[in-house]
């Protein structure tokens, strides 16, 4: 894709939502740390129901390991993969609480060093807790990225150093989420809405979408 057509690309984007943000609720780092944890292969409104009740009673690594994995898993058990996902996170909370000072570290290799915590799940962390300009990418943006010709690559490391070599800097911040709303809700796997894309004209997707019968 041209710079001009990534340019526009991202302004229309932009426009349609200034102030783009992750799904999943949170109020800490480490509520958002958590969180990210617990939606791999899970649905974020999934992730919610159950944080919305977790939170409240333990939202700090202190109180999660506190209620120990058997009881963690009690308000989780609707995530798929709980059972894992609850071991991961209270050695998370040990981990944090022993060399963090209870904090969630700003920095990908410690980041990267907790249990349950891969890139994608660091570059969320670091770009949505602390600001950074990093780009996580998932299935939606990977897609979106290859689909659009955007940043097309055979894996998600390749895609995510080609995003942030085209991506202009005065969008890089919001990036990951726009494109990942975009996948979610638009360039979706199976059917893209095409049609409805306001992108449609810069994208090089050939299977696109036609429109309905009876429409333009």
């Amino acid at each position: 894709m041209k710079r001009e057509n990534i340019i526009e690309m991202f302004q229309r984007l932009r426009e349609m939502d200034p102030h783009p943000t992750t799904e999943l609720e949170y109020d800490t780092p480490f509520q958002l740390l958590v969180a990210v944890i617990l939606s791999a292969q899970a649905t974020d409104v999934g992730v919610n129901k159950a944080t919305r009740r977790l939170y409240p009673e333990a939202g700090t690594p202190q109180a999660i390991l506190d209620l120990g994995e058997d009881g963690l898993k009690r308000y989780i058990s609707s995530i798929g993969l709980f059972n894992t996902k609850a071991r991961n996170v209270i050695a998370t909370c040990r981990i944090l609480l022993q060399e963090h000072a209870g904090e969630v570290p700003r920095d990908r290799s410690a980041l990267e060093a907790l249990p349950g915590v891969g890139r994608k799940t660091a570059n969320v962390v670091l770009n949505t807790a602390f600001g950074e300009p990093t780009i996580a990418v998932d299935t939606h943006i990977f897609r979106v990225a290859n689909r659009t010709g955007l940043a097309p690559g055979k894996d998600v490391v390749a895609v995510e150093r080609k995003l942030l070599k085209v991506v202009p800097d005065a969008f890089v911040q919001d990036a990951h989420h726009w494109l990942i709303l975009h996948g979610r809700y638009v360039c979706k796997a199976r059917k893209p809405e095409c049609p409805n894309c306001v992108i449609a004209d810069l994208c090089r997707y050939r299977s696109r979408t036609p429109p309905a019968k009876g429409t333009r």
